[in-house]
């Protein structure tokens, strides 16, 4: 039955062989797993029990959903062919719910790295470096987005009130507040600029022609920075709207204050953070608690 399936892949769906192959591997998985559970079991006779059996086992191996969706999808497209074609008399596969894919945790880097990275040490006096500092610190403070940054101008910085007017998505408005640290570096950035650059833009950050700078040109400076203090794969500006995020939820921020300083519209948006802080959470019991691997000694 499988050949037949895998030729009318190959002839009349004109599928690559890599499809093919792909499909094969899949179907002949799952006929070695229902054979070893029973002599008497077939295509014939297999039920949606077997099948979801099947994929627990494979979830039980460390498979991703996404691994084991892709092989209960083959099981699917072969059922209906073999009902199609009088093979099977009933497709035990359309009421199996595949598994939901688990999002992964945001990324972020822990609060010493972030230290390490603002030590006066690690900067010189030059626009470049006093920019970027400034960028990854403002990232930090206030967690906003890539495009929210590069969109803001001088007159959304409010000193007197240590507040930045940032316009987000759908031109949504929100006012997010700022502490003395980036209150200084803010200041001494736009001195420097100022006595450095020849602005051609209201812009906030400018590049050294006097233009704003591109998302692509932060991306850039961000990830170069990081790569300094953090091994993490992803060293993106939106990493810092998860660190910011992930610091405020660790010191006791509640997550509604965080909801609006990032914006978002729907808290279970946000709540994700809340997953990544019980991970710390979990993991610092691991290491602190005298019994918490009693079973390893």
């Amino acid at each position: 039955m499988i050949d037949k399936f895998l030729n009318y892949l190959r002839y009349e769906r004109n599928c690559s062989a890599l499809t093919v192959r792909n499909y094969g591997k899949d179907l002949k998985a799952f006929e070695a797993y229902f054979r070893n559970l029973s002599d008497e079991l077939s295509w014939q006779t297999v039920d949606s029990d077997v099948i979801r059996d099947w994929m627990e086992s494979m979830m039980d191996k460390g498979n991703k959903a996404t691994s084991v969706n892709r092989r209960l999808s083959a099981l699917r497209s072969f059922f209906r062919f073999a009902l199609a074609r009088h093979l099977v008399e009933s497709d035990p596969s359309h009421k199996v719910m595949a598994p939901k894919k688990t999002k992964p945790l945001p990324q972020f880097l822990k609060e010493r790295e972030m230290d390490e990275l603002f030590k006066d040490e690690m900067w010189t006096d030059e626009y470049k470096d006093v920019r970027a500092r400034t960028i990854l610190l403002l990232f930090y403070s206030t967690g906003i987005r890539l495009a929210e940054l590069v969109g803001l101008n001088d007159e959304d910085v409010h000193f007197t009130s240590r507040e930045v007017k940032v316009t987000g998505k759908r031109n949504k408005q929100r006012i997010v507040p700022f502490g003395d640290e980036l209150d200084h570096v803010l200041r001494s950035y736009m001195e420097c600029r100022d006595r450095k650059v020849a602005r051609k833009t209201d812009g906030l950050f400018l590049t050294e022609k006097g233009m704003r700078m591109t998302d692509s040109q932060v991306r850039d400076e961000v990830r170069k920075h990081l790569s300094r203090v953090s091994t993490l794969k992803k060293r993106t500006p939106h990493v810092l709207r998860h660190t910011f995020a992930t610091a405020m939820l660790n010191h006791e921020a509640g997550i509604g204050s965080v909801q609006k300083l990032l914006g978002h519209e729907n808290l279970n948006t946000t709540q994700i953070y809340t997953h990544t802080t019980f991970e710390q959470l979990k993991e610092v019991y691991g290491k602190a608690h005298p019994r918490a691997n009693h079973n390893e000694k």
